[in-house]
Order: C-alpha cells, then sequence, then structure tokens
C-alpha cells in the first residue's frame, strides 16, 4: 500500500497526537511490553483505514480509540487460546507508573494501585481507561464501546465509588496495623 506525502504527514500527526493515549489505554490492562505492541497494532490499522474515516462521525481521538479497543478486545481473544499466567492476575503497571510525567511522581505505590484496579471488572477498567488516559469525555467512551451516556456515567462513578472504598479500607487497615 502506497501512502501519498500529504497523507503521511496528516498521520505523522495524528500518531504524535494519539500516541500516548493510546498506550495509556493498554497501559491499564497489559505489561508496557504488551501496551507497545498493541499501541503499534493499532497505528498500523489507523494506517490501514485512514481512508475510510470520517469525521462527521466522531473525532479522531475517539475514532483511534475505538481501533484500540478492538486491538485490546483481539487481544485478549487470543490469549485465552494460549497455555500461561493471565494478564489480569500479574499485572505490570509499575513500570509505567514509575515513569510517569509527574514531577511528585506517582501519588501512591503502584503495587497499591494494581492491586485497587484488580477489584474492577475489565469493562470497569477499560472504561476508567478511556476516560483518564486516553481523555475521551463520555459522549465518545459512549460511542466508543456502544454504551449509552448515562451507562458511562454509572460505571466510572460506580468504579470510583469501589477504588475509594477499596483505599479507604486499605488506609484503615495500615493505621490498625494489620
Amino acid at each position: 500500500m502506497r501512502v501519498r506525502r500529504r497523507d503521511a504527514r496528516e498521520l505523522s500527526r495524528l500518531y504524535n497526537e494519539h500516541v500516548r493515549a493510546v498506550y495509556g489505554h493498554f497501559a491499564y490492562s497489559v505489561s508496557p511490553d504488551v501496551a507497545e505492541d498493541l499501541t503499534s497494532a493499532t497505528f498500523e490499522r489507523v494506517i490501514r483505514a485512514w481512508h475510510r474515516y470520517d469525521p462527521a462521525r466522531a473525532s479522531e481521538r475517539t475514532w483511534i480509540l475505538t481501533i484500540a479497543t478492538n486491538v485490546l478486545r483481539d487481544h485478549y481473544r487470543r490469549q485465552r487460546f494460549r497455555a500461561g499466567p493471565s494478564l489480569d492476575q500479574n499485572p505490570q503497571l509499575l513500570g509505567l507508573l514509575e515513569r510517569a510525567d509527574s514531577a511528585a511522581g506517582p501519588a501512591l505505590p503502584a503495587t497499591d494501585l494494581v492491586r485497587w484496579l484488580s477489584h474492577l471488572s475489565n469493562r470497569d477498567r477499560q472504561v476508567l481507561a478511556l476516560r483518564y488516559a486516553g481523555d475521551l469525555d463520555t459522549e465518545a467512551i459512549a460511542q466508543a464501546l456502544g454504551l449509552s451516556e448515562p451507562n458511562v456515567h454509572q460505571i466510572i462513578s460506580r468504579s470510583l465509588r469501589r477504588l475509594r472504598a477499596v483505599a479507604e479500607e486499605a488506609q484503615r487497615q495500615t493505621l490498625t496495623g494489620r
């Protein structure tokens, strides 16, 4: 497939603007190495499908993160047929969190965050990833996942309440010395 010069510049811009959001989307669910591979696979699909992108249907970010969501689903489907440990049972977010851009560093130990996120379902983690790592609004998330906007609001709210409860319980255990 041959890419015209104008399209090559546009695809380069798309990559530069959205690569962090795509990687962040994957980093909520898989190890940093797998997230890099899935990010590459996403942009390969973006290049192949660029001629079909319709700005009237969705923003670039929504379109790209929808592709990323499909890449992640395909990854999980393939993983079911492979032997080895589950990525959900062995999250590898530590490397990503230790390299966080925040000057103050991560707000809590990465192991705590990994443990807290394990209390959420895959769908809940995916919605939070699209919202906070992908920086999508609820309308775009609903469109990408085929959900209603009120459902997305409910998932975010419920997930954050669950995470808050887990964090408060961990704090109580720390204070009581358990």
